[in-house]
């Protein structure tokens, strides 16, 4: 089902700092092998993009580019779904892909939200620190784009910073360690993975699910890191992510991941590009 929480321009080292969980289904013989066919952390053909990448319909749940931009999606939980709806993690990659501002692109897409299935889309550019929340869910809700504004935020299979106990305890957690480590320290990303991110308390409480789905399976599904949910089968947390972004434009992207059951990881650090946004005035 996917958490991310993330600070945005609002710490002195870090204009994003942001940590990712996605969840995936599993099919074949006692549950090996992941269902949906994923290139790891890596640069796309060409050295723009920068993520993983959904190796069935080429999307991206998490990717930044060289020059700044940066685009993340979770689904929304929901139990009517389209047939022949179109692949969620296009969105992401058409962002990074393109030329349109942030603002300018989330409101392409809510023009053909009844395209896809229900997603929240997370869209920044660091360069004209400018971030936008677009979603298609509830339909009937037509203020589809929202700026983001500066501080913490939890995204979750809800809309942004809904106050699902999930999504309260890793936004307090992750605003405890901020606390902790000080504004003028560098943020050790394997630390914050592990303390925050691989969290699997649940809500034994019913009465503080979403009730979107039966309890039963809620209840599964109410940990930051999911390690299985047995009424949909083989499914659990698949990665990891963390995405540091300085000052300085240093970008560094963590991703800890399962590949034929072991959990391996990989780093990729660059400098962002900082005068498209200039160039672009």
């Amino acid at each position: 089902m996917c958490i991310a929480v993330f600070v945005w321009q609002n710490h002195p080292i870090y204009p994003l700092l942001l940590l990712f969980n996605r969840d995936e289904f599993k099919i074949g013989l006692f549950g090996f092998g992941f269902w949906r066919p994923t290139k790891p952390l890596a640069w796309w053909e060409g050295g723009k993009i920068l993520g993983g990448r959904d190796g069935l319909a080429g999307g991206t749940w998490l990717a930044c580019t060289r020059d700044g931009k940066v685009a993340f999606i979770t689904n929304v939980r929901e139990v009517e779904k389209l047939a022949q709806a179109k692949s969620r993690g296009d969105l992401a990659v058409r962002f990074l892909e393109g030329k349109k501002s942030a603002m300018e692109f989330a409101e392409e897409v809510a023009e053909e939200a009844g395209q896809y299935n229900g997603f929240n889309l997370i869209l920044a550019d660091l360069c004209s620190k400018a971030m936008v929340y677009v979603t298609n869910r509830p339909k009937e809700d037509k203020s589809f784009v929202t700026e983001v504004s500066p501080g913490i935020h939890v995204l979750s299979n809800a809309k942004l910073d809904s106050p699902w106990p999930k999504v309260q305890r890793l936004g307090d957690s992750f605003k405890e360690l901020l606390h902790e480590r000080g504004g003028d320290n560098d943020l050790p990303m394997k630390e914050m993975v592990e303390k925050l991110m691989m969290n699997t308390i649940k809500d034994d409480e019913e009465s503080l699910l979403p009730h979107v789905y039966p309890p039963e399976l809620e209840y599964h599904l109410s940990s930051i890191f999911v390690e299985k949910a047995p009424q949909l089968g083989h499914y659990g947390t698949r990665s990891t992510s963390a995405l540091c972004v300085k000052t300085s434009g240093e970008v560094t992207y963590y991703e800890r991941y399962l590949e034929n059951e072991l959990w391996k990881e990989g780093t990729v650090t660059y400098h962002m590009d900082m005068d498209r946004g200039e160039e672009e005035k």
